[in-house]
């Protein structure tokens, strides 16, 4: 096992044939999208992650070079419920393919469950973890209780109500009444 604080770029291949298992802890202010997506100090925040690559079988017994990442970290948000402070946990664990090309991606993307990747001499992990952080951050961040109570409608005294309406179908009934 390998120590790190932010991912490396990785050779693939050469990881894959000695079994690498990677790991760090770093802070969330070296990514910049995270960082733009936080809302609040963020930057001494914590993230961990592993990433273990090797040589297995794919689901047809080829041989193929996998990834798995796993990734935890929590990330100051904006509660969309009462616009309060929340902050997200988020908790990644993905498994990956290797295949020689976009062409190979492209071609063999809707036949196989896990998410394919290209393979490298110089794959940029920390990208990897930083997309993969992102994508599992909740479109609508809430807390699952909020801490003040939200008003759930809204009404303004100095507003006037407005006119009732007369029924069309009573307007009616009274020309017909009249014929």
């Amino acid at each position: 096992m390998m120590e790190h604080k932010h991912p490396p770029k990785l050779d693939v291949r050469h990881a894959a044939a000695s079994q690498s298992r990677l790991e760090g802890h770093d802070l969330l202010s070296s990514y910049e999208r995270l960082m733009q997506e936080a809302h609040g100090p963020a930057g001494e925040k914590a993230l961990h992650w592993t990433a273990q690559v090797d040589v297995r079988p794919d689901a047809s017994g080829q041989t193929a070079h996998w990834l798995h990442l796993t990734v935890a970290t929590a990330l100051p948000q904006i509660c969309q419920r009462c616009l309060g402070p929340v902050e997200v946990v988020v908790q990644v664990d993905r498994e990956f393919r290797f295949v020689d090309s976009e062409a190979v991606a492209e071609e063999q993307d809707d036949g196989c469950e896990e998410d394919l990747l290209v393979i490298s001499r110089e794959f940029d992990l920390a990208t990897l973890v930083e997309d993969e952080v992102l994508m599992a951050l909740p479109l609508v961040p809430r807390h699952e209780t909020c801490p003040v109570q939200v008003k759930m409608a809204a009404a303004d005294d100095d507003f006037a109500a407005p006119a009732e309406k007369p029924n069309p179908f009573a307007v009616l009934a009274q020309l017909k009444g009249k014929a």
